[in-house]
């Protein structure tokens, strides 16, 4: 669902970049391109402009606002979660869904929320706030006293009442139980509550401590062994914490199971390691039974025997153990051991096993598929695990449960829509989308919308051609003319490649054609190249917001009285874009927003000239007025900066000054109407005809779409 901003000027730069940002030659003198620094500030505008209106969380975002004015918080956070799954790395979203959570009592997602917000924007005091408080009311003291200190520490007040009631608390229970202990030493539940309380006060040593002891007195209580690993972990004891960890990830509950498996390292345990978890682990038989199955692939069947012999004796009700233990002794010719053995195993009840027995014995097949009940508590408990690993952010095994769950029922479309939304996240956008184009298919109408839109806004990015249109029109109080920019691409993708290759044209225009001539120039300055260009170029797909391109063209002027330039003209160019945003931009909630275009230019035809520029608008974005057809406003203030390895009049200069641009829901999607007012300076004055300052007024509307 996260849908790849297809920045229709993408190649801002390729085929849509400088359009007529350079000077034009008249009767072999040099002369400033029509617009001047103006065109050039108002092309990266026009581009700059694109790139913030390519918001793709915006639809999502929008339902979930109007939403939460009727307090459907339902709704609300649906589209949260999808505009959270657009725009993975924007802060704000995961604070709005966090507070529609909230509103609904789900405190524990809630605060999971706050987390990644915290996590994206660490600078967000309020985020950290609110999750060491959820933290704290959820059970998680430890945390929140970590993140209540770190802003104390920074001069929250708050935070400091809240870690002195937090510390206070825990420093009095440690006392008390402390003396508890020295009352009855050999008491459980004693040595297990000051472990949890000496580590929800990072005192990790004595925590650890207490868990063992805790450990020697209830061994069959494997939560323990996650404690301890957990511990054991944090005070540098890497063996014994991965004997503990080990230990409770096999034979334990399945929560204790898969907490414990997060914490041990990706690659499979080695021998030794097996051993001593079973040495601290004696009669987990889910370990001994993994480890006697390692031993057979090594090879070491008395060794593996040795061990199945073991579990048979703490579990003789293990039919599996049974099985392969009398296998063991069958092969090596004690039919008289094993025959008890596997008799048990076929009058234990587990059918499939019984049926590898009845080979292994040459006796008749009688194999019974497992009935419906079966394969429904199946995918009921994997429904429930994959429902468990969302909420906690386990997205790889919510992938695996959902699997099983797709497995057992195709037609689970809520399953299908999951698995793309999971892939998507773990950026597997390819595999997301056929999990969509199947959730499309949905009877459900609410998972086929959202399967389609999903699967739409993905589908750009892996489509062989795209074509993309753009237009810029705008009138200049400066120059007294209005100005036209505008271009039709197709790009089509080369291979597995990240790179696109692309056929373009564009226009650029103006109303007067020419400035009159004066005394001290006489000849006529044209305003703008009055041209249609034609192109092919490369551009590598967007990375981080950085994109390269490199373009070979022919500009043909559509002006026949102008002698200036000839019917063709060879346009061969290159170089880097970055753009970025941050903050509350065009389309989400109301709040401050940043926002930065930077643009490295190099054009043959123009002395070989290359241009850096760099366009920056720091501003706020307003509520939107939902009474008045959603019309949304954003002021800012522009800084910009141009200059060129020539140091040419023309293409040295900065400006600033305020500008505000809009739209509304009457607007056509893709329209955004700016005004901006600028102050201006060249940084180079020599050979410029004009003052060194300039006042600029400009107003137009960009205006883009994709097929």
């Amino acid at each position: 669902m996260r849908r790849r901003s297809t920045k229709l000027d993408e190649n801002k730069g390729g085929a849509g970049g400088v359009a007529c940002a350079f000077p034009l030659r008249s009767k072999g003198r040099l002369y400033a391109c029509s617009t001047l620094p103006r065109v050039l500030a108002i092309v990266i505008l026009a581009c700059n402009t694109n790139a913030q209106n390519a918001d793709p969380a915006y639809v999502p975002l929008e339902k979930a606002y109007n939403a939460l004015r009727v307090k459907d918080y339902d709704t609300a956070i649906q589209n949260f979660r999808s505009a959270v799954a657009l725009a993975p790395s924007r802060a704000s979203i995961r604070k709005d869904l966090a507070y529609a959570l909230l509103r609904i009592g789900e405190n524990e997602s809630a605060r999971d929320q706050f987390a990644e917000a915290m996590r994206l924007n660490p600078a967000d005091e309020q985020s950290a706030l609110d999750y060491a408080f959820l933290c704290n009311d959820t059970k998680q003291q430890a945390t929140a006293r970590r993140v209540f200190d770190r802003l104390r520490k920074k001069g929250s007040a708050k935070a400091e009442e809240a870690f002195q009631s937090i510390d206070r608390s825990l420093v009095e229970g440690i006392a008390r139980w402390q003396k508890a202990i020295e009352l009855a030493p050999d008491n459980f539940s004693n040595h297990q509550e000051l472990a949890k309380l000496a580590e929800q006060r990072d005192d990790i040593a004595l925590a650890a401590e207490h868990y063992e002891k805790a450990w020697r007195l209830k061994p069959d209580d494997r939560s323990l062994l996650l404690d301890l690993g957990r511990t054991w972990k944090v005070l540098k004891r890497p063996e014994d914490a991965m004997s503990a960890l080990l230990a409770a990830s096999r034979g334990a509950s399945p929560r204790i199971a898969e907490e414990a498996r997060d914490l041990l390292p990706s690659r499979y345990p080695y021998l030794y390691e097996f051993q001593r978890a079973i040495a601290l682990d004696i009669k987990n038989v889910g370990l001994r039974r993994e480890f006697a199955y390692l031993l057979l692939e090594m090879g070491k069947k008395p060794e593996a025997e040795e061990q199945f012999r073991t579990i048979h004796t703490l579990a003789p009700a293990d039919l599996l153990s049974a099985a392969q233990l009398g296998f063991l002794l069958l092969n090596r010719g004690d039919s008289a051991e094993a025959q008890p053995l596997l008799e048990q195993v076929l009058k234990g009840g587990d059918e499939e096993l019984a049926e590898r027995v009845r080979a292994a014995l040459k006796l008749p097949q009688n194999l019974k598929h497992r009935n419906d009940s079966s394969q429904n508590k199946t995918r009921d408990d994997a429904k429930a695990m994959a429902e468990k690993s969302l909420k906690s952010g386990y997205l790889k095994d919510a992938v695996k449960y959902l699997r099983v769950v797709h497995e057992a029922d195709p037609s689970d479309f809520d399953t299908v829509y999951k698995l793309g939304w999971v892939a998507n996240v773990l950026h597997d956008d390819r595999e997301a989308m056929r999990w969509f184009e199947m959730a499309s298919k949905s009877p459900d109408p609410a998972i086929a919308s959202e399967a389609t839109q999903a699967y739409n806004n993905l589908k750009p990015e892996f489509s062989h051609i795209r074509t993309t249109v753009w237009m810029f029109p705008f009138f200049s109080t400066r120059w007294h003319d209005t100005f036209g920019y505008g271009q039709v691409k197709t790009a089509f993708r080369l291979g597995s490649a990240p790179l696109w290759g692309y056929l373009s044209m564009r226009i650029v225009g103006d109303v007067r054609g020419t400035t009159a001539p004066t005394a001290s120039n006489p000849l006529p300055q044209y305003l703008s190249e009055s041209a249609a260009i034609f192109g092919f170029g490369l551009t590598t797909a967007p990375w981080h917001g950085l994109t390269a391109w490199a373009e070979a063209g022919e500009a043909m002027k559509y002006l026949v009285s102008r002698k200036d330039v000839g019917l063709f003209t060879p346009d061969y160019r290159g170089g880097l874009s970055f753009g970025k945003g941050l903050g509350h931009l065009m389309g989400g909630k109301h709040g401050f927003y940043a926002e930065t275009n930077d643009d490295a230019v190099f054009v043959s035809r123009f002395q070989n000239d290359t241009i850096l520029y760099s366009q920056n608008r720091t501003g706020y974005t307003f509520p939107k007025a939902e009474a008045a057809g959603n019309f949304q406003a954003q002021f800012y203030w522009n800084y910009n900066v141009t200059v060129d390895r020539l140091r040419q009049y023309w293409a040295n200069f900065a400006e600033t000054g305020p500008g505000v641009r809009f739209q509304a829901r009457f607007m056509p999607k893709g329209m955004l109407v700016s005004v901006n007012a600028l102050r201006g300076v060249y940084l180079v004055n020599e050979g410029n005809p004009r003052r060194p300052n300039f006042y600029d007024l400009r107003a137009g509307f960009w205006y883009a779409f994709t097929h």
